[in-house]
């Protein structure tokens, strides 16, 4: 079964029984229970770090006896026998959600230039792959993971325990070595073998090139865990490192490993995770919208505007002196006069739902312009995606100078192939930035 995020509600007419049984233990409940009743949900970037935000609060869809109602997740989610998909509202059709692979491309630095060539390119279970980079470098950035290993030496520079039944069996008659065993950091062991053999996975996959090699960075990084590993690397002890590693690992150092140790064991245990034998477990890889949306933007807009990432503490803002109530605006211009803005990933060009005199919309509205007002600003945007065509407003705030823009960037719909979708959204994204670093809106 498939749908799209924030579908405004479809009928749930298509569906039989058995279906609407497994999406009503889904439906209409909370993230945080979700997940800990069922780890194999795994919710990006949710599942994989502690957040300060309130995404945990919202449903991943709604059900009544009419409607299936979803919101800003997509991906997927099955139970039993049922699995339902939520693409990008604005996928071209049900094999090819160009948006949603677009976003990933961009925020996680890979290249799926073969995207059109791959076969079962809808695999939701592929999006795992996406992911291995980003958590590679942030690991990474704490140095190589080193852990306690035994190791074993047959030489003359004793300094561990001698093994007497090795020695004797090896240097008899004596031969002036002796074999003994220490217990000394290694960066080869359990936890950069899985990683090693999570990259040799992922080079065996269509996707695999533009995962690992799009990124100078990631390439490095990869090369020195090919490095680390290569003296005991053997591709048919997946298993034995897998079972070595599901035990999370705590290190009050290496606290990024955790993240990367848990995405690695996915990606090797997918179809385990699909098809096991649990009766009515829930699993599935959902994405949340508004970060992913917010998280592109940025890709974008990065050069001229700083990005207060709420989740990171990363640019903490405060609105009152003597640090008090954190903000985050979602972008801030570097350079004067000041100009804020705001990512929402909802369909703000819906009149129906987000007219100018509705209440959801004026809290939308009051956000930016109480942000305008703490940094002495004249000028606030709200960017969301907006199918087929570009969308220009501004409101003059009155009695004021303040304006704030209203811009919708344009989503193709007809491109044909995903190489033609990324020259059209290059030119698309061009014509926000210079929109955005002027003080003239195109018309309407």
């Amino acid at each position: 079964m498939r749908t799209t995020d924030n579908n405004g509600g479809k009928s749930i007419d298509k569906f039989d029984n058995l279906n609407i049984a497994d999406l009503s233990v889904i439906a209409n409940r909370n993230l945080l229970d979700l997940q800990k009743e069922n780890p194999d949900l795994l919710i990006f970037p949710h599942s994989f770090g502690k957040f300060r935000d309130d995404v945990e609060k919202p449903h991943i869809f709604s059900l009544d006896d009419e409607n299936l109602t979803t919101y800003n997740l997509m991906g997927f989610i099955g139970r039993n026998s049922t699995q339902l998909t939520i693409s990008s509202r604005f996928a071209k059709d049900e094999n090819n959600d160009y948006f949603l692979h677009y976003m990933l491309q961009k925020v996680f630095s890979i290249n799926l230039l073969k995207f059109d060539q791959t076969p079962n390119k809808e695999n939701i279970w592929d999006f795992l792959l996406y992911l291995f980079p980003y958590y590679l470098k942030k690991a990474y950035s704490q140095g190589i993971y080193k852990a306690y290993k035994k190791e074993e030496y047959n030489d003359s520079n004793v300094k561990g325990t001698i093994d007497v039944k090795r020695h004797i069996i090896s240097n008899i008659p004596f031969t002036g070595k002796i074999a003994y065993t220490t217990r000394e950091h290694s960066y080869n062991n359990n936890l950069t073998q899985l990683i090693r053999h999570t990259i040799e996975h992922i080079k065996m996959h269509p996707f695999g090139s533009g995962v690992l090699t799009n990124d100078s960075e990631v390439r490095d990084i990869v090369s020195k865990f090919i490095f680390v590993t290569d003296k005991t690397f053997n591709s048919n002890s997946r298993q034995r490192i897998i079972t070595s590693n599901l035990k999370p690992i705590t290190h009050p150092y290496f606290t990024e490993y955790s993240a990367l140790q848990k995405i690695c064991l996915k990606i090797l245990r997918h179809e385990k995770i699909t098809f096991g034998n649990n009766k009515d477990k829930v699993y599935g890889l959902l994405f949340d919208g508004a970060w992913l949306w917010e998280e592109y933007l940025n890709t974008i807009l990065k050069e001229n505007f700083i990005h207060p990432e709420n989740k990171t503490g990363k640019h903490r803002q405060y609105l009152f002196e003597n640090n008090k109530q954190s903000i985050y605006p979602d972008f801030i211009s570097k350079e004067e006069p000041k100009s804020v803005g705001d990512a929402k990933y909802i369909p703000l060009d819906r009149q129906q739902s987000y007219s100018e005199n509705s209440e959801k919309a004026t809290s939308i509205y009051y956000k930016t312009i109480a942000y305008m007002y703490r940094f002495s600003s004249n000028s606030g945007f709200l960017i969301f995606p907006k199918q087929d065509t570009s969308f220009y407003d501004t409101y003059r705030i009155k009695e004021t100078e303040g304006i704030l823009k209203k811009i919708g960037l344009a989503i193709p719909q007809t491109t044909e192939t995903f190489k033609e979708y990324m020259k059209t959204m290059n030119i698309n994204e061009q014509e926000l930035r210079q929109n955005l670093m002027t003080d003239k809106t195109p018309n309407a």
